[in-house]
């Protein structure tokens, strides 16, 4: 691939744009927003000049509701050899580029499993997709040369292509994407009108459960309105597991044992299969979940104490899995929770506290 189009210069398009251009590719930008596409420009995506001729590769970006509409004005212009979508839905826009009567055998649809809060060019970043999930829905009419073109944007962004149907893919996004977005705006709609009081009280617990709720509602409703059923579904068996949920505590609430026992089981219940949903949640780098041990510092929230700890982690020779923060209410400190291989735990342990760590356990 020399040469790409970015149709729409928002998160996902730019950083795909980033990526491209710093692996040597040149890139031109198009949004319907001049301004929004020079932003990316000055970033360092590309070009906002159209192109001469045909591009190797299109790629458009839009919101779902629109992708259709945008892939079918490039292909009858001829503006690229290969053209790919990168929306979050795939079944919908395909059925409408089938409707309007198009050749698709140049067409490709994709879905980068990446993204961040923040929307717009200025939130992108070249390596936003470095070692995530990329769908690609290729059928039976994809032309070997689109699906190569694909799967060279891929690795020029340094993801994982996975290949997928359509339809299939729309109900895994609504499970793993879709829904639990929801779920978190309802907890988080919770916290809106609460006493002030209450709400000082947040800990990191309710902080991962809301964190996805800080996104774009427009954007959100783009995306929902484009995969409504699968999601709807999921919600229905949620609303079901949430009311037998609350007769669960209604009972716990009983002044009779027998109740109380009732309510008992169905809260262990929900919680035993939670559980054991959540351990097939994929670990690091995609592989199986492991169990790793939590090595747990006291800092101070000043400059460079992070860099201190894994410097000191690395002198002692312990690789550090994951790492997590929870911030003191109140106070300018904070509490490192460490993830470290089991065996590691005990000499991390004793070298953090030689060096004069605290350690909390």
């Amino acid at each position: 691939m020399r040469t790409a189009l970015v149709i729409g210069t928002g998160l996902i398009g730019t950083s795909a744009a980033l990526a491209l251009t710093q692996r040597g590719v040149t890139v031109h930008l198009a949004d319907h927003d001049p301004e929004q596409a020079r932003t990316a420009a000055a970033l360092g995506a590309g070009t906002d000049e159209a192109p001469d001729g045909p591009v190797d590769l299109a790629i458009v970006a839009a919101p779902p509701a629109h992708v259709a509409g945008v892939l079918a004005d490039a292909m009858r212009r001829g503006l690229a050899r290969g053209y790919i979508d990168v929306a979050s839905v795939k079944g919908g826009p395909r059925r409408e580029l089938e409707a309007l009567g198009l050749d698709l055998a140049s067409y490709i649809g994709t879905h980068p499993m990446s993204g961040r809060e923040k929307s717009g060019p200025l939130a992108a970043t070249g390596d936003l997709f470095e070692g995530r999930p990329w769908v690609l829905t290729p059928t039976r009419d994809t032309d070997t040369e689109v699906l190569n073109l694909a799967l060279e944007l891929v690795s020029h962004c340094r993801a994982v292509p996975v290949v997928m149907d359509a339809d299939a893919h729309d109900r895994a996004v609504a499970l793993v994407s879709h829904m639990p977005h929801l779920v978190s705006n309802m907890v988080a709609a919770r916290l809106e009108h609460a006493e002030e009081s209450a709400v000082r009280l947040c800990g990191q617990g309710i902080r991962d459960v809301t964190r996805i709720a800080a996104s774009e509602p427009r954007m959100w409703v783009d995306i929902l309105s484009a995969n409504p059923g699968p999601v709807a579904d999921l919600l229905s068996d949620v609303a079901a597991d949430l009311e037998e949920t609350v007769q669960a505590l209604r009972a716990l609430q009983s002044s009779d044992e027998a109740k109380r026992g009732v309510g008992a089981v169905g809260i262990e219940d929900i919680l035993r299969r939670g559980k054991a949903g959540q351990v097939r949640v994929p670990g690091k780098h995609g592989s199986a979940p492991r169990a790793y041990e939590i090595v747990a510092v006291l800092i101070d929230d000043q400059p460079g104490q992070l860099a201190r700890i894994f410097a000191d982690a690395g002198r002692a020779g312990v690789n550090i899995e994951d790492v997590r923060i929870e911030h003191a209410t109140g106070q300018q400190a904070g509490l490192v929770q460490l993830m470290v291989e089991p065996q590691a735990a005990p000499v991390l342990t004793a070298a953090l506290r030689e060096r004069g760590w605290s350690i909390r356990q």
